[in-house]
């Protein structure tokens, strides 16, 4: 691995959904200062997380992301967009399609509006639970993904070049949350593997992307309200030491810059990537010159297994291979 130089965007069109707070913002404010035009949604602030009591003004908005991006040289443009309603969505696009030539080179799918739901269900198992959470968590979170990767799709392979990257997690591989979380980053995966087999020779590739426990700005709030064992199922202690040691909100917005400015994306289209594997391959750090924690450290295995001795004498450079990781979730008899 060398070190590599930040890629230039520099005339590239991208489109972040959800892009108000947490690793939306991040990978805008990257986007942004690599030179893309970016177009950033979120719901109207009368609407969104900032606008409830649990969270109030502890978390940022959509314009302090504009503004950011503006504050390091870049252009954002900022949309209101329920992605909850499909005319809205199509309506963001259709604005796209115009004020642009039809050009859109990037979008990544982060809106994800059940951050409250989640937080207030009290680690319930689903039965407990209304039903109504898995439109809560997978009305934006899925449904929402798959028609803007649509309409995107519409618009970039008319130009026979684009990269979508989906925001996904390791709740996809094994339990996180709820039930319908987990289902629908699961979904989202395969969504990404069997839009690349139809988009094949499009010149348009898709991609997972998993980030590891990331500071967001919720995680840094559950952490101070002492909220961590009612929301993520695990030793509450190790979990919070991922959330406080772990990658900046821009740390996945690096991977994306780099994936957009590789030739080569194409053959990693369909796939899942950990976002500690695409800052070796390209040879960058957090934007805070640390390595964060790489998801498939056997020692941070072993720690989360309550294994903490074992996991001392393990070298850090020891990796599970991804096969392995696979087969964490291996479900046949």
């Amino acid at each position: 691995m060398t070190k590599s130089a930040a890629p230039s965007l520099k005339g590239k069109i991208a489109l972040v959904t959800g892009a108000s707070r947490g690793i939306g913002r991040g990978i805008a404010l990257q986007l942004g200062q690599a030179g893309a035009t970016v177009y950033i949604t979120g719901r109207q602030p009368s609407e969104s997380l900032q606008s409830t009591a649990y969270y109030g003004s502890a978390l940022p908005t959509l314009e302090k992301t504009r503004l950011d991006i503006e504050d390091r040289g870049g252009k954002a443009v900022l949309v209101y967009c329920d992605h909850s309603d499909s005319e809205s969505i199509k309506a963001l696009f259709e604005r796209i399609d115009s004020e642009n030539n039809g050009q859109l080179d990037i979008l990544v799918n982060n809106a994800f509006s059940a951050v409250n739901d989640i937080n207030h269900s009290g680690g319930k198992p689903f039965y407990e639970l209304d039903p109504s959470i898995w439109d809560a968590v997978n009305n934006v979170g899925l449904r929402n993904h798959y028609y803007c990767a649509v309409y995107a799709c519409r618009l970039m392979t008319k130009r026979k070049s684009g990269l979508i990257v989906n925001i996904s997690s390791i709740g996809g591989l094994s339990y996180a949350f709820n039930v319908a979380y987990g289902c629908g980053k699961t979904a989202l995966d395969r969504m990404a593997a069997d839009m690349a087999e139809e988009l094949k020779e499009s010149g348009v590739s898709i991609l997972s992307l998993w980030p590891a426990a990331v500071k967001t700005e919720c995680a840094k709030e559950l952490i101070t309200a002492g909220k961590v064992q009612e929301v993520v199922k695990g030793p509450v202690e190790m979990i919070e030491e991922s959330l406080t040691t772990g990658e900046t909100i821009e740390y996945a917005g690096r991977c994306i810059v780099h994936l957009a400015a590789d030739p080569k994306v194409s053959k990693k289209a369909g796939k899942i990537l950990f976002t500690s594997d695409v800052a070796r391959h390209y040879g960058f750090k957090d934007v805070d010159g640390a390595t964060p924690q790489d998801m498939r450290s056997v020692s941070l295995a072993l720690r989360f297994f309550g294994w903490k001795k074992t996991a001392a004498l393990v070298p850090s450079c020891l990796r599970i291979p991804l096969a392995g990781m696979h087969f964490v979730s291996y479900k046949f008899e």
